[in-house]
């Protein structure tokens, strides 16, 4: 099938097996939505987390038993684009964005996800890298070199699927909800990944596999090419979500750890109606208690050289941020909205400034490695300049922190002496 095309963008979908280590037979099924320019020329990706893995459908694995015979996989009805569908931010910067769908199962609720799991940032870094890799198509093995001596070899495949120009990798990692802090691992990079894996038992050296009875493979992702892994140049958190239970979500504090010494812009947006981030979350995303441990003093500890950097937006909400409602949203938001029905919903400012905030982030990040510039340049670059101000998009306001701005960095008293 040929990909859907509307003016100069397309719109696929690549269906394929990740195994998180050759070691483990543990296996997820994905779904990669992705939009990208006609002339294959993206000079950048964003990989997006939604905040739900397969949606909230206790009938899932039935589908999937059924879809055995009638051929209706049910992963092709789960559209996160739909929600999160900031194109407007990439086409103007002429780059590429992607979604993934997977079907995980995570004990006593098995239709969707709770957070703290790193395999969810693992999978979306892996499809990350088999975009810049592969590019949107299925059929990655007849162009991979692990199998160049097998009878359906065709290195055109591939060459011809690519949607990123030669020699660009740049990829910014972004995420919503339980995916924002899936998204904070995923920003880590391979290197980080593989040493976080093996200390967590997380092992991670993925291998890709096409949806066959008998599968064809690529090579182990430790054995790739470094132009072919995802080059991670930014990350932005949207109210992320995590949380620590035993066995089943360790939680991403290791993860922010690296981050937190990373040389990389780093944007955490918050609402501060947003209580599933601010309240329900453990950590929690951000507090005003700068004594209380969160997401953000992880990533940002007192004193340090973080780049990241944290705005709070006013009657923000957790479902403002969709560009479409969404039922398990809703359901974070419920008793916010019961005690101020002027929360932001989907679909209104609070979407209108995520795009615009990604289209300047991605344009901060459009050089040839990602950002050219140092922690103080990147606090003085347009995309933070354009955040810090009371009302940076539409009607949309942010709220100031106790020093008067708009923004809250780890190092703020020491880039402002002279």
């Amino acid at each position: 099938m040929q990909p859907i095309r509307i003016n100069n963008y397309c719109f696929d979908r690549i269906h394929t097996w990740i195994q998180y280590d050759l070691r483990i037979p543990q296996f997820v099924e994905v779904v990669i939505e992705v939009f990208y320019p006609f002339k294959r020329d993206a000079e950048g990706l964003v990989m997006f987390n939604h905040g739900f893995m397969i949606g909230y459908d206790p009938l899932y694995y039935l589908r999937k038993l059924a879809s055995t015979v009638l051929e209706e996989n049910p992963l092709f009805a789960i559209n996160p684009s739909n929600f999160y569908n900031y194109t407007t931010a990439i086409v103007e910067n002429n780059w590429a964005m992607a979604y993934v769908a997977a079907s995980k199962i995570q004990p006593g609720l098995p239709w969707t996800d709770v957070g703290g799991n790193p395999r969810v940032g693992q999978a979306a870094f892996a499809a990350a890298s088999y975009l810049v890799k592969y590019g949107a198509t299925d059929y990655f093995f007849k162009g991979d070199e692990h199998n160049r001596d097998g009878i359906f070899f065709d290195q055109d495949v591939v060459e011809q699927a690519r949607i990123l120009k030669p020699g660009h990798n740049n990829v910014i990692f972004a995420g919503h909800s339980v995916g924002g802090a899936h998204a904070q691992a995923a920003a880590c990079g391979f290197e980080a990944l593989q040493e976080l894996g093996e200390k967590t038992n997380c092992h991670f050296n993925p291998v890709m596999y096409d949806r066959e009875v008998i599968p064809a493979r690529a090579k182990r992702m430790a054995h790739w090419q470094a132009e072919d892994l995802a080059n991670p140049v930014g990350l932005i958190q949207l109210s992320p979500v995590d949380q620590q239970m035993q066995l089943i979500a360790p939680g991403m504090e290791p993860y922010r750890s690296a981050l937190a010494k990373k040389e990389m812009p780093i944007v955490m947006i918050v609402g501060d109606s947003d209580q599933a981030c601010l309240s329900d979350s453990n950590p929690p995303a951000w507090s005003s208690d700068t004594l209380k441990k969160t997401q953000f003093t992880q990533l940002s500890p007192k004193g340090s050289n973080s780049w990241a950097v944290v705005a709070n937006v006013a009657k923000g909400s957790h479902t403002g941020y969709l560009t479409e409602d969404n039922e398990l949203c809703n359901l974070a938001d419920e008793k916010a909205r019961k005690s101020d029905p002027s929360i932001y919903k989907a679909g209104g400012e609070e979407s209108l400034f995520t795009a615009e905030l990604f289209k300047k982030f991605i344009a901060t990040c459009s050089g040839a490695g990602g950002f050219n510039g140092n922690l103080s340049d990147w606090i003085k670059s347009d995309c933070i300049s354009w955040l810090n101000r009371r009302n940076p998009c539409g009607k949309l306001n942010l709220v100031p922190f106790s020093d008067g701005s708009y923004i809250d960095y780890a190092s703020k008293p020491s880039l402002r002496k002279p």
